[in-house]
């Protein structure tokens, strides 16, 4: 039977209600952080606003091969998943722009390697923060990007609990700065963003659908992913901006991320060093839907071709615009014990493997992605296995990380 309208509408309601709260209590939390957290230097801003060899740098880089090439602004530009989807992007013939404030998380070394390696295949990478709305609306002035790659955030879920502020500023206050430049230019871009599979959070059933309920988040990581969600639905339905998240799984590859285990398990093996396993109640082993970078690339991709413009001008909204999500996974979860298991194997080395109990620190047991909106929609098809994945990523980091200490720069 069906139910009645008042209480459809009733339901609807509430929803609207939830919605616009979650919205108000981050923004809130914006303004907070914002008065107790650094922000670019203005004197290093005006240096590249002044800097003709800046602005000449931006123009090339920003300029497609082709006529009907994109001009992308990729910010978090120098950071794993930034750098090969820039990589990527200009080897198409797009127009790419990076922006990275190349803060300290992890070695800043790393990221400057990349940088290098970037501007070896003709992209620039502006040093700035994505807070500074001057220094982004004078890139937009510069370079008239018809889509966002943003990639830009404070990844790390254990992370958070020492440092929570950085999350607010770089993943919602650095987000809505992004949205508030991007809304108001004429014509708007397109966006396509990286979410996160931890908004799935304390989440039972899998694999993890879309249609999913997200409101059970296990981290401070996961809580900000899933407000900048919220605040998409709100730019895109106020703004008529066209924006796409994209819900990673446990991206792994070359130029990867220290602070994941596959990096530093490769690290702590090598050098003989304990390397600790977790697991659940009951001996449940923690699993992981490990997702090879190309594989992430091609839907970072996949979502920028199939993107639709934005549908407002100066702000207003002229119609409805496009909003999507997506998982991008590999929908095989690979027990972490066997993630050791293979690099013993690559690395030639016996691992000093401890298991212990899992901390409360923000992790879930298990992640599981299931892909098939991606498949119908951006054509999306992973296929590079763990074993295969885990193979190419040791041998960048044993050229990288030479025995004799110095550090390769390809």
């Amino acid at each position: 039977m069906d139910k009645p309208l008042n209480v459809n509408r009733l339901r609807t309601h509430f929803s609207l209600i939830k919605l616009i709260a979650w919205t108000c209590i981050f923004l809130g939390l914006i303004l907070f952080f914002s008065l107790h957290y650094p922000h670019s230097s203005p004197s290093n801003r005006l240096k590249y606003l002044e800097d003709s060899d800046w602005k000449y740098q931006i123009l090339n880089s920003g300029r497609p091969k082709s006529r009907n090439g994109f001009r992308v602004l990729v910010t978090g530009a120098a950071g794993f998943v930034g750098m090969h989807v820039s990589t990527a992007l200009r080897q198409r013939g797009d127009g790419v722009v990076g922006l990275d404030n190349f803060n300290g998380y992890y070695e800043k070394s790393l990221k400057r390697a990349r940088e290098n390696l970037l501007k070896s295949k003709g992209v620039f990478i502006v040093e700035g923060d994505i807070n500074d709305g001057v220094l982004l609306t004078n890139l937009f002035k510069l370079v008239k990007f018809t889509h966002v790659m943003h990639l830009a955030a404070q990844a790390g879920v254990r992370y958070a609990m020492k440092n929570p502020a950085s999350y607010v500023h770089s993943n919602i206050g650095g987000f809505v700065s992004l949205l508030e430049v991007c809304k108001s230019m004429n014509p708007q871009p397109a966006i396509v963003w990286a979410s996160s599979s931890s908004v799935y959070g304390l989440n039972k059933k899998v694999p993890f659908s879309e249609m999913d309920r997200t409101d059970n988040p296990s981290s401070l990581y996961a809580a900000t992913k899933k407000a900048g969600e919220a605040i998409a639905h709100t730019y895109n339905h106020i703004h008529g901006l066209s924006i796409t998240g994209l819900r990673f799984f446990t991206v792994y590859g070359p130029w990867g991320r220290p602070d994941m285990a596959y990096f530093f398990f490769t690290r702590d093996m090598l050098k003989g060093k304990q390397v600790s396993v977790f697991e659940g109640r009951n001996g449940f082993t923690v699993s992981r839907d490990f997702t090879y970078i190309d594989d992430i690339v091609k839907g970072c991709l996949g979502a920028l071709d199939t993107a639709t413009k934005s549908t407002g001008s100066g702000g207003v909204k002229k119609g409805p615009a496009q909003l999507r999500i997506y998982n991008l996974g590999n929908t095989s979860p690979v027990p972490v014990s066997k993630l050791v298991n293979i690099l013993e194997k690559l690395l030639k080395v016996k691992a000093n493997k401890v298991v212990l109990p899992m901390p409360a620190n923000g992790d879930v047991l298990f992640t599981h992605a299931n892909i098939s909106l991606a498949s119908r929609e951006l054509g999306y098809k992973p296929t590079t296995d763990l074993q295969s994945g885990l193979k190419k990523f040791v041998a960048w980091y044993l050229d990288y990380y030479k025995p004799s200490g110095k550090k390769s720069s390809a």
